[in-house]
């Protein structure tokens, strides 16, 4: 079932992002859009039009600094990858640290400073 492929690719993404904001302690929300409207409304409302594909609706995990657009999973996997996740994420980094980050899911992931 090709739905199946895409919820488990969505899900993966979600569990990466997660994952990577718990290994460093990062506070975060997981807001639901799945079955709040109100939160799925505000997402594709707030991320930017250059962001969104070209049937409008963008697809989680998003990610936003409260209401700052941070990113969608492929930015935030790159800068992962170029070690530049605090900057990403708007955050400043602890002393001593090299990375961290955070989503929008079937959710959405805000930070708390």
């Amino acid at each position: 079932c090709r739905l199946a492929v895409y919820m488990c690719t969505i899900k993966k993404k979600q569990q990466d992002v997660v994952g990577f904001l718990e290994a460093l302690k990062i506070d975060y929300a997981q807001l639901d859009i799945a079955s709040n409207e109100d939160n799925r409304r505000w997402m594709r409302e707030n991320v930017p039009g250059e962001k969104k594909p070209t049937n409008g609706i963008p697809l989680p995990p998003q990610i936003f600094n409260e209401a700052m657009y941070c990113g969608d999973y492929e930015t935030f996997f790159e800068a992962k990858e170029d070690n530049t996740v605090y900057e990403f994420l708007g955050l400043t980094p602890p002393p001593g640290s090299k990375v961290v980050f955070f989503l929008f899911l079937f959710s959405a992931v805000f930070l708390w400073n």
